[in-house]
C-alpha cells in the first residue's frame, strides 16, 4: 500500500508541474509589461509578405488560384470549396500542397 502511495503522490507532484499555465494577455498589461515590435520587424514582416505574394505567381494555376482565394482573399474552405465545386478536403490538400512549393519557391530565390 505505500509503494501505490508513493506512486501516485510522485505522479501527481510531476503532473502539477507540468501543467501549462495560460497567462492572459490582459492581466501581463496590468502588471505593467508592453510587448514591443520594433519598426524594422514590421518592415520585414511586410516585405516577405510583399516577396511571398509575388512568387503565388509562379506557382501552376491550380495551386495559385487556391492560395489567392485562402490569402489573399482571406476565404474559408466551405467558401473556397463551394467556389471551385471541389470538395473541402480536396482544397485543404491543394492549399496544403501548394504551401510546400511556395515554400520551395521563398528559400531558392
Amino acid at each position: 500500500m505505500k509503494a501505490f502511495l508513493y506512486h501516485v503522490l510522485n505522479n501527481l507532484i510531476i503532473d502539477q508541474y507540468r501543467k501549462h499555465k495560460t497567462i492572459s494577455l490582459d492581466i501581463l498589461l496590468e502588471k505593467g509589461f508592453e510587448p514591443s515590435v520594433t519598426e524594422s520587424e514590421h518592415i520585414f514582416n511586410i516585405l516577405d509578405g510583399k516577396a511571398a505574394i509575388l512568387l503565388i505567381q509562379h506557382l501552376p494555376e491550380t495551386y495559385k488560384k487556391i492560395i489567392r482565394m485562402r490569402y489573399i482573399q482571406d476565404l474559408i474552405l466551405q467558401e473556397i470549396s463551394t467556389l471551385t465545386g471541389q470538395s473541402k478536403n480536396a482544397v485543404a490538400v491543394q492549399i496544403h500542397r501548394g504551401l510546400e512549393k511556395l515554400k520551395i519557391l521563398y528559400t531558392h530565390k
